[in-house]
């Protein structure tokens, strides 16, 4: 792949960070020495999450390297104007995004539900051990630290659909005061209905979604569709991107 961007009807098709098996425990080498935000854990969710996490598991056990091992090109557009601090990964995979950051200055917190990702992940990255916090939860059950981040980003994350959109206010509050959210998908033209599998792109949360439950705290700064700036990911046809970026201003 040309990026780290995550295929669009991954195992299970319930995407990174989910499960009731998570437990929010910090994974591989570099989980340990500097002060970084935790999750703590709160063991609810649905029962089929534990085989997505197996999913997720055994699509990274598939091959040595699944991603590209580059940093999403809409999260270094967006993010290198803005000064470093605490950041959420959401669905970090092999870290790429994660490394990126930490390299230009930002703590991070890198949160998957596969341990396969997070150990290659950490065993690619052990130099950065002081700045990269690598755990394993399900952020559907798990939520972040409220006012924690000075970015949450989810990248390619499939989330999906809930009636009180209990999972996505969970990634809104962790956004502190002044910080930033970034939220990317693959643009819905370019992903099919797969009934077969019981993939619907329509049971998935947008960057529009979310850009409607932002109140009067927030500032949105871009909700838009873009042609990408880099292949699509081998064996798709994806053209665009959505992207919304959001300031919490109180």
């Amino acid at each position: 792949m040309t990026q780290q961007s995550r295929p669009a009807t991954g195992p299970g098709a319930t995407g990174g960070a989910t499960g009731p098996s998570a437990t929010g425990e910090a994974t591989g080498p570099s989980a340990g020495p500097a002060p970084r935000r935790t999750l703590s854990p709160r063991p609810t969710g649905p029962l089929n999450v534990r085989e997505s996490a197996q999913s997720w598991d055994a699509m990274y056990s598939s091959r040595d390297q699944v991603f590209s091992g580059a940093p999403n090109p809409v999260l270094v557009t967006e993010v290198s104007g803005l000064p470093p601090g605490q950041a959420l990964d959401v669905g970090c995979g092999e870290g790429a995004d994660a490394v990126w950051l930490a390299r230009h200055g930002w703590q991070v917190t890198a949160v998957d539900i596969s341990r396969v990702a997070l150990r290659r992940a950490a065993a690619a990255a052990t130099d950065l051990a002081d700045r990269v916090a690598w755990a394993r939860a399900d952020l559907t059950a798990t939520p972040p630290p409220a006012d924690a981040f000075d970015l949450v980003s989810v990248q390619y994350f499939p989330l999906r659909h809930e009636p009180d959109h209990t999972a996505l206010r969970n990634l809104l509050r962790a956004v502190a005061l002044g910080g930033t959210l970034l939220f990317v998908s693959h643009d819905l033209s370019g992903l099919a209905p797969r009934p077969e599998d019981g993939f619907d792109p329509a049971d998935y949360y947008q960057p529009d979604d979310m850009a409607q439950l932002l109140g009067p705290d927030w500032t949105i700064q871009s909700n838009e569709t873009r042609a990408r700036t880099t292949p699509p990911p081998a064996g798709t046809h994806h053209t665009h991107d959505t992207v919304l970026r959001a300031r919490r201003v109180r």
